[in-house]
């Protein structure tokens, strides 16, 4: 209850609920959810497996490690310095980001292998959707790759390694983050694909939107993803 501005008012039902209305969480008969979905995903996937595990972890490490260690150089300088040019510090990391990606790769491959399939999916038609996402996810990162350059691409901006404009050149002129959704058609026809059709090397990748920070360095720079492989 709660009483309005005029003093002499009478008091009025407040509009938020108490902690106790209708007895919270205590008059929920969990007995009687349906759990049929939740068995029918554990029927596809199993969380307890060591590579599914191996997967998760490594697709969720991989652009945290780039993410910090690049906002770190930004500010810091130390790793320009340590190598004695931000070029070569550059290429360095690059070096470490693709040994992580390569590993990611092997993981995720393990997963698919290990992980239970959907017989809908061992079809024809399953296995073009897939090769058609593989097909659309290379174009869109090596385009990319090509338009960002080495340096542009492994996050060249924050070692000081700047371009003169922002790239506008395709696939850029249509997509904002076109490394990532590379990457996420990537992985999803890799998936969709029957596992012993997977080539053992296969990688995925993904990238950032370059920003075309002012010459003057001023603002700093704004990450928009990750390297590709």
């Amino acid at each position: 209850m709660k009483r309005s501005g005029d003093p002499g008012a009478k008091p009025t039902s407040s509009s938020v609920a108490g902690p106790d209305c209708c007895g919270g969480l205590g008059n929920i008969d969990f007995r009687q959810a349906d759990l049929c979905v939740m068995t029918w995903l554990l029927g596809y996937v199993d969380p307890l497996d060591p590579s599914f595990v191996a997967a998760v972890l490594t697709i969720a490490f991989n652009p945290l490690y780039w993410n910090v260690v690049a906002r770190w150089e930004h500010k810091t300088r130390k790793l320009s310095r340590a190598f004695g040019s931000p070029y070569l510090a550059c290429y360095s990391l690059s070096v470490t980001i693709l040994l992580l990606n390569f590993l990611r790769s092997h993981c995720f491959t393990q997963a698919m292998v290990s992980q239970p399939k959907m017989d809908s999916l061992d079809t024809p038609a399953a296995y073009g959707l897939g090769l058609a996402l593989l097909g659309l996810g290379v174009v869109l990162v090596l385009s990319s790759f090509f338009a960002l350059g080495f340096a542009g691409t492994f996050l060249g901006d924050y070692f000081g390694i700047l371009k003169e404009a922002r790239v506008t050149v395709f696939p850029f002129n249509i997509l904002d983050n076109p490394m990532y959704w590379g990457s996420t058609a990537n992985y999803l026809g890799w998936a969709i694909i029957p596992a012993p059709c997977l080539p053992a090397g296969a990688v995925g990748s993904e990238a950032r939107q370059p920003h075309g920070p002012a010459p003057d360095g001023a603002g700093g720079p704004h990450l928009h993803g990750g390297p590709p492989v």
